[in-house]
């Protein structure tokens, strides 16, 4: 297994993975991104996000970490991971856990205060990696917010 930094060839089996882990989340019908959309926001003039790819001995990617930062007034410059995805038949075998500490060590070299993520309360086994492998502090406190372009749309016109 080689985990190495995507590049935009990457891009269709990586959308792929995210289309795969919306289902498993049961919201398939919730994924717009598009690679192009992905070719633009990773690699185009002012990219916001990066990502690790899991490549198998076939030359096949079977899993993705995607991260990019965040700023706290709180404790500065964080990176966010946004997900990480094994494919189906791969989890378990420990390549999230190898996506998991490259995307660290991303953290790391770019001096960043801390690395964050989402958890969904239901995912048991995202849950005891997280406690299993890093004691990570899970926060119930916060609730998530968020609104959509339409939304935005509305409110601005």
């Amino acid at each position: 297994m080689t985990i190495r930094e995507g590049i935009k060839a990457d891009l269709p089996q990586v959308l792929k993975l995210i289309k795969e882990l919306a289902a498993y989340e049961k919201a398939a019908d919730q994924v717009d991104n598009t690679v192009e959309m992905m070719v633009q926001d990773g690699f185009g003039d002012n990219p916001i996000f990066g990502f690790y790819v899991a490549v198998n001995d076939k030359d096949k990617i079977v899993g993705t970490s995607i991260y990019y930062y965040r700023y706290s007034t709180w404790k500065g410059k964080r990176l966010y991971l946004e997900d990480i995805v094994v494919t189906e038949s791969e989890r378990g075998s420990g390549i999230g856990k190898l996506l998991f500490d490259q995307t660290i060590k991303k953290g790391v070299e770019e001096n960043c205060s801390g690395m964050v993520w989402q958890v969904l309360d239901w995912n048991e086994q995202a849950i005891n990696f997280y406690k299993k492998y890093y004691s990570a502090h899970l926060d119930g406190e916060w609730i998530n917010c968020s609104i959509s372009i339409e939304q935005m749309r509305a409110i601005v016109s």
